[in-house]
């Protein structure tokens, strides 16, 4: 199955394009779960929610419902990698209230922190074998044996990357499952991607088995919510199976 959404839901200038005018901003949320049946929940990266929250969003949205998680900046960035412990399990802990709702965690990592294996082995170890996590690097010197060894022992995948409509990482496939993010298209109305973009990624993908969480960041203008819709049809045209959002790509919301 294919789960396809965007980075986050609450984004003002997507008015028009998922959100009618008449739907307050306390029920985006709602709102969105109509169209899409995942999101990828990058606000809990600047600030962990409390359990309280999670609780409510578990509430707010259906059963079938699949919200991925990134992994606070405090672990990542402030941390970067280090004595993960107690940030990991209070993540956890934390997003314990959306139970089923619960999807992987994404552990995007700083452009700055070169490849450091004991500390990644160390995080991933914390994370317990019921829950998935994605890692995103992002420097050149992560692409190493070892790394791909390491992933591929703690069944974590590494998460795909996009910008400008080219991978920038190598296609790894270190788990059962995958994992792609999509930053930044080149087509117009900037920086939407077109459907050759598009549609490289879903033929890459169909190369390969198993789950597969597909999350547009390219938010600016509703891209992401048009992006992510024609690459469900897509998808589901390639025969794939895709948790097809209920908006029809190209259009805006009713």
């Amino acid at each position: 199955m294919i789960h396809v959404g965007t980075c986050g839901w609450e984004y003002r200038d997507w008015r028009g394009v998922l959100y009618p005018s008449g739907v307050p901003q306390r029920l985006w949320l709602e709102e969105y779960a109509r169209h899409f049946s995942s999101v990828e929940n990058d606000g809990a990266f600047y600030r962990l929610p409390s359990p309280a929250t999670f609780d409510s969003w578990r509430e707010r949205t259906p059963e079938e419902f699949v919200m991925a998680l990134k992994a606070s900046r405090f672990l990542t960035h402030i941390k970067r990698l280090k004595d993960p412990q107690e940030p990991v399990h209070r993540m956890l802990q934390a997003a314990r209230g959306l139970g089923d709702r619960l999807g992987p965690v994404l552990l995007q990592l700083p452009p700055t922190l070169t490849v450091t294996p004991e500390r990644l082995d160390a995080c991933l170890t914390c994370f317990p074998p019921s829950v998935r996590v994605a890692v995103e690097p992002r420097h050149s010197s992560w692409w190493t044996e070892e790394i791909h060894a390491l992933l591929t022992h703690h069944g974590a995948a590494l998460c795909w990357s996009d910008q400008a409509g080219r991978p920038i990482n190598p296609l790894w496939r270190t788990a059962d499952w995958g994992y792609l993010r999509l930053h930044q298209g080149t087509a117009r109305p900037f920086p939407s991607y077109g459907r050759a973009a598009l549609r490289s990624w879903v033929d890459r993908i169909g190369d390969t088995s198993g789950d597969f969480h597909v999350y547009f960041n390219n938010d600016a203008g509703g891209a992401a919510v048009r992006n992510a819709a024609a690459f469900a049809d897509l998808a589901a045209k390639a025969g794939l199976s895709v948790s097809r959002p209920r908006l029809q790509p190209g259009t805006d919301a009713e």
